[in-house]
């Protein structure tokens, strides 16, 4: 039976693949708490943000994703909850203050929880209006309709794995003692500059509504 959707699920997941890797919020956030907090915390901020895109795949499963597409103010009022979201983590960024100290091992992950981690790497990506527009299109013109739903719920749980996966290398990357000593050298600089492209993204949000 599954063999019916292979070429569909190729098709998705190419797609999928390529948003996941391309620089957006969810990037800026998973370098920024792995320099910051170490690759525990990382770690956790990608698993966070893959288990956020459940819940796109839970609107459009339940249809919201259809009521949203035929209601354009919804992912209007999507935008703005999203950007408001990306713009507070953009600002707390752009506040850093210079003369903080690489940490060690022991304080790396110094004022972030375990929890705090998953939840600032869900919410990330859960309020992400990227991710609603894609599920929106990938959704209406990719999946057809007459897909069952146990198998699109298969392409979700893909997609949640892919998500989290990239991510955690990402956070491996940049957590590893050389790289992460380098960025941490440059300090407030470089949280700045995180921040900077997420107010960036942020601000085209709030222009393209």
């Amino acid at each position: 039976m599954l063999s019916a959707y292979f070429g569909e699920f190729v098709a998705l997941a190419t797609l999928h693949l390529l948003a996941v890797i391309s620089p957006g919020p969810d990037f800026a956030v998973t370098v920024s708490q792995s320099v910051r907090h170490g690759r525990r915390i990382g770690m956790l901020t990608a698993l966070g943000i893959g288990a956020g895109i459940s819940v796109h795949v839970l609107y459009t499963l339940l249809g919201v994703g259809a009521l949203m597409h035929a209601a354009p103010w919804l992912v209007e009022v999507a935008k703005v909850v999203g950007g408001a979201y990306v713009l507070y983590l953009g600002v707390q960024l752009l506040r850093a203050k210079p003369g903080r100290q690489a940490p060690t091992e022991q304080d790396a992950g110094a004022g972030q929880t375990a929890s705090k981690a998953f939840r600032t790497g869900f919410l990330t990506n859960a309020t992400n209006p990227k991710a609603t527009l894609f599920f929106l299109a990938i959704f209406t013109t990719i999946v057809s309709p007459r897909t069952p739903l146990k198998v699109q719920a298969l392409y979700g749980v893909w997609m949640c794995c892919v998500n989290a996966g990239w991510f955690m290398l990402v956070s491996a990357l940049f957590s590893s003692p050389k790289v992460r000593a380098g960025f941490v050298r440059l300090g407030h600089w470089f949280e700045r500059f995180m921040g900077l492209i997420l107010v960036a993204f942020a601000t085209r949000l709030v222009l393209s509504i």
